[in-house]
This record gives structure tokens, sequence and C-alpha cells, in this order.
């Protein structure tokens, strides 16, 4: 599938998903979501933290994002072999219940120590690359956009570079475009700054 047909195949889920009636987050039931979110600690950690340095933590992520993320793999607008089957059988109302456990879990410190000379560098070029404008000034995340900070190393850059490659899934195209601006090197930096921020 072309980046443009991608593209506008997940604009087209993204609006369906607006017009569902999901529940709001104050709305959703954690108990629930928690029993429900049993299985995903195999891959993404007790609590969403994630061990695995390809898998990324869900622990203090918007609600808004990983309810949308688990929406897109249902509906297989976003493909992955293993999310696609977890996601298959979800109702709306679990994947917010879920969504609403994971957001309330305290983010673990990371467990990546970045390089001097990136975490000197690093906040200038979240800044020039739109990286805190759209994750906010802490890169925490905000409503459908994910948390990045204290994310694993390893998964950010080949996130980073999956974009740059058109590759990888994007809901709206701004990482695509974004990331074309970034050279390998910009790539590398910022994962490594962005992997060592302390998530809270």
């Amino acid at each position: 599938m072309s980046f443009r047909a991608g593209n506008a195949a997940a604009l087209a889920a993204a609006f369906l998903f607006s017009a569902l009636p999901l529940q709001k987050v104050g709305a959703a039931d954690i108990a629930a979501g928690e029993e429900k979110a049993r299985i995903c600690a195999a891959c993404h950690g007790e609590g969403g933290n994630s061990m695995n340095p390809e898998v990324p933590s869900l622990a203090g992520q918007p609600a808004q994002f990983i309810a949308t993320a688990l929406f897109m793999f249902r509906e297989g607008s976003r493909v992955n072999q293993q999310m696609t089957a977890m996601a298959k059988p979800l109702k709306n109302a679990e994947m917010n219940d879920i969504a609403a456990y994971f957001a309330a879990q305290k983010p673990a410190p990371p467990r990546h120590q970045s390089k001097p000379e990136n975490v000197a560098a690093g906040p200038a070029m979240a800044k020039k690359f739109n990286c805190s404008q759209c994750h906010g000034p802490r890169l925490l995340g905000q409503q459908h956009i994910p948390r990045i900070a204290g994310q694993p190393y390893q998964y950010l850059r080949a996130q980073l570079l999956g974009f740059k490659a058109q590759r990888r899934f994007d809901i709206d195209g701004n990482m695509t475009s974004a990331a074309q601006a970034l050279t390998e090197q910009d790539i590398e930096v910022l994962a490594d700054y962005l992997a060592g921020i302390k998530p809270d």
C-alpha cells in the first residue's frame, strides 16, 4: 500500500473512531481494565512498564492514545500480528477500560543512560523537529499522541527509522512528514535523548 493510500485509510479509520460511542475516560472501569490488561504484561511489562527494549511502555500513556491504537489494530488500519490478534475481540468499552488502566499507572524511571552530549543537544532538537509541539513540552503525550519520554531506546529508534522510510503506520501523516528531515545521526541523538528522560 502506498503512503498516500495508507494515509487516506488511516484518516478514514480515525474519522470512524471519532464517531463511535466510546466511553469517556472518566466513565471507564479501571478495575475491569486491569483484569483485561493482565495478558499485556507478557510483552509490555507489569503495570505497562516494558522490560523489552523493542516494546513500548504503556504506563502513563494518554488513555485516548491507547484506545485509538487498539481500535486501529482491531480495524486493520495498523497491522501487527500479535497486537491485531489481541485487539480483534475487544469491544469499544473494553478498549477504554484497558486504556484507563494503563493511563493511571506510574511510569518507571528509564533504564537507559543517555550520552551527555545527546542530553545537551536533545532539547533543542526536540523543539526544532516539533517533538515537543505535538508530544507536549515534557514529551509525555497528549490526547491521541503518545508519551515518548522514557520509552526504550531501541523501540524509539526503530519507530523513527520506520517513519522516515514511510513504512510505519501514521494516523495523520505528521510523523512521516517530520521524519523526512531527520538524518540517521539526528535519529540516533533523539532516540538516545528521549529514552533517558524520566517520565514524570
